[in-house]
């Protein structure tokens, strides 16, 4: 787990202070690699490469910027777990002189070319300068596991694992107007763009190349939802545990010690029983944090079951208000983006208090993506149910969820009545793109504080139907539609959360359920049997119901990670945010109209809204970046 940064002139010319520049990138991201930090410059200084290294795998001789005999050099942010397989498979081939899975990327790509991507099993950000055909080949993993921004300066190409690693080196620091409209939307932003203006980064599954002074990306894996009638429900059961239980196995290799994160829920819970069950002896380390101001927010019992159950020592930590105070800022800093909500914060906090313990952790992300976990997808479905009965359509088709099935699970929602009443207030029984699309669009919530009219005139929406509505889901299924959407952007902007606040404290974030060969798999299950009678991740559930305690498996109340900010705001962070908005620039931001009031907001916050949390966030991302503009290009002139 590493930071990787590049800058490469397209037409070869060699490039006037190439090592300073690199050196800058390295230091602007030396968190993300404490054990080492190196630097390579091809001979005609056209193009170099810095590197700052977590080491984990082959702690001796697995540094980078690495170099092959055949002209390829490689810097590589991530891990491979069949790096052993892929090593044999080409021990015959490749003359290997480390035991690391970095030079078994050189290996695979020296044999399959920009082929090598399919054969990789793991999370991946990487550049390999191709010596023989004088081209930059770049890959990231199939589910954005871990990063890759870039932006192309008149002949200048330049790359990193941080977007902050890149702006010294731009003209100016703005903000991209369409991004900031998904934003609004969806506190996440769409495709290829970045908040920062000119910045992009390279989608999921996706390559690039440089050669002949062309950029040319090209997506190399999609998920399809060809499903699987012929089988029942014991055969995915059993499937889904042996390839799960198979990608814990190759995401446990490592030669530091590894430890789970531990909230309580499903997922991590899991993880970390597996874990257990693939390392019986030894100590595990697990990690939990709760905030103690009441029960509503504190699942520490849950996580204490766990590691109860499974012999693991637990480290908590009590977080408070104060915390918040100290550590908001770093937190934006660290993301890089105002992104998907407030459990950014609780996270930064217990990966902090992991990295006081260990260099690995293993994370549930991806569950609910995969698995069918937002209590939305259930109210979704209810409506689709309720217009069943009334059109005489309920029992028709594979899809469709009944009425009367679907009663007993309503107790899930017991939390959203707020959710529901905005959902229901207008549009009911529509085409079922355009409701998805009204319960997750965060837009309605915000009203007259934005000023819609700088905004780009682009649709959101548009953007969504595509992704929503795609070839690779067949039309029927809303229940896959649904979580396609979020598979395809929610998860990488929360594996950005993952990503930014573990290595914020060189920590690295292994998350075995966004294995492909389970995802390609799961794929294949119909929704009737991972979303039967509208039951939340029921197939993970029933799957491992013998390994899980029973309080977990059938606990109605989780929620994620909530975060208390409602009543902390209202209490004692209320002069720190007011605060945080009283200066002239904030005021004045383009996109606030100029009657927005913070203490308006604050006093009509509801428990669990994200609007205040998503002005805050983005108004400490302008402070941070955008009001420092003179700060990092003084970086640049410095070097």
């Amino acid at each position: 787990m590493c930071g990787i940064a590049g800058k490469l002139n397209i037409k070869f010319n060699s490039i006037s202070k190439l090592n300073q520049h690199l050196k800058l990138m390295n230091n602007l991201q030396a968190h993300r690699g404490p054990d080492g930090v190196a630097i390579w410059e091809h001979q005609k200084k056209y193009i170099g490469f810095g590197h700052t290294r977590l080491s984990i795998i082959d702690l001796i001789t697995g540094d980078q910027p690495m170099s092959d005999k055949y002209g390829n050099t490689i810097c590589f942010n991530g891990e491979i777990y069949n790096y052993l397989e892929l090593k044999d498979e080409l021990k015959n081939f490749y003359d290997f002189k480390t035991t690391s899975d970095t030079e078994v990327i050189l290996a695979a790509y020296k044999k399959w070319g920009a082929d090598c991507v399919n054969h990789l099993r793991g999370m991946f950000a990487f550049a390999i300068w191709d010596e023989k055909n004088r081209a930059l080949f770049a890959a990231r993993d199939r589910f954005g596991i871990k990063p890759f921004y870039y932006f192309l300066k008149k002949d200048n190409f330049y790359f990193a694992s941080e977007a902050k690693t890149l702006l010294p080196f731009m003209d100016a620091i703005q903000t991209d107007l369409g991004a900031l409209k998904d934003y609004f939307v969806f506190q996440f932003t769409l495709g290829e763009k970045t908040l920062f203006k000119g910045i992009k980064q390279l989608l999921p599954a996706h390559t690039l190349t440089i050669k002949n002074g062309k950029l040319a990306i090209k997506k190399y894996w999609e998920v399809n939802y060809a499903l699987d009638w012929k089988h029942k429900k014991s055969y995915f059961q059993n499937k889904v545990r042996e390839l799960l239980e198979d990608s814990v196995k190759v995401h446990l290799r490592s030669d530091v010690p590894i430890g789970a994160y531990l909230s309580g829920g499903i997922d991590s819970s899991l993880m970390a029983t597996l874990a257990r069950k693939f390392q019986p002896e030894g100590e595990i380390k697990a990690f939990n944090g709760k905030f103690s101001i009441n029960k509503e927010y504190d699942e520490s019992e849950y996580a204490s079951e766990i590691a109860k159950k499974n012999k693991l020592n637990l480290f908590q930590i009590d977080i408070k208000s104060r915390d918040f105070v100290d550590n908001i800022r770093k937190i934006i800093y660290y993301l890089d983006y105002p992104v998907a909500g407030p459990g950014s914060f609780p996270q930064f906090m217990v990966s902090q208090l992991a990295s006081k313990h260990l260099k690995v952790v293993l994370g549930g992300q991806g569950g609910d993506e995969v698995f069918g976990g937002y209590a939305r997808y259930l109210l979704a479905y209810f409506e689709q149910c309720i217009k069943g009965a009334i059109d005489g359509t309920m029992h028709s088709g594979k899809y469709i969820i009944t009425y009367e099935s679907i009663i007993p699970n309503l107790v899930t929602l017991k939390e959203y009545k707020p959710l529901m009443q905005e959902f229901w207030s207008s549009g009911l029984f529509e085409e079922r793109g355009k409701r998805y699309f009204k319960l997750i669009n965060r837009a309605n919530t915000f009203k007259d504080e934005i000023n819609w009219q700088i905004l780009e005139p682009y649709s959101p929406f548009e953007t969504f139907k595509q992704i929503f509505w795609a070839k690779n889901v067949e039309k029927e299924s809303y229940f896959d539609s649904m979580t396609h959407f979020d598979f395809k952007t929610l998860l990488p902007a929360l594996l950005q959360v993952e990503d930014r606040m573990s290595m914020a404290h060189g920590l690295e974030s292994r998350v075995p359920i966004l294995d492909h060969p389970l995802i390609e798999f799961v794929a294949t299950i119909p929704s009737n049997v991972k979303f039967e009678n509208g039951q939340l991740k029921l197939l993970l559930k029933e799957t491992f119901s013998d390994i899980l305690p029973k309080k977990i498996v059938e606990r109605k109340d989780k929620m994620g990670f909530p975060v208390p900010l409602s009543e902390w705001m209202k209490g004692d962070l209320l002069e720190f945010i007011k605060d945080i908005f009283s200066s002239k620039k904030a005021k004045e931001r383009i996109y606030l109209n100029p009657k927005f009031d913070i203490g308006t907001l604050i006093s009509e916050e509801g428990k669990f809204s994200r609007k205040l949390w998503g002005l805050l966030s983005l108004e400490l991302w302008q402070q941070e970046f955008h009001d420092k503009e003179n700060y990092y290009k003084n970086l640049i002139k410095s070097k």
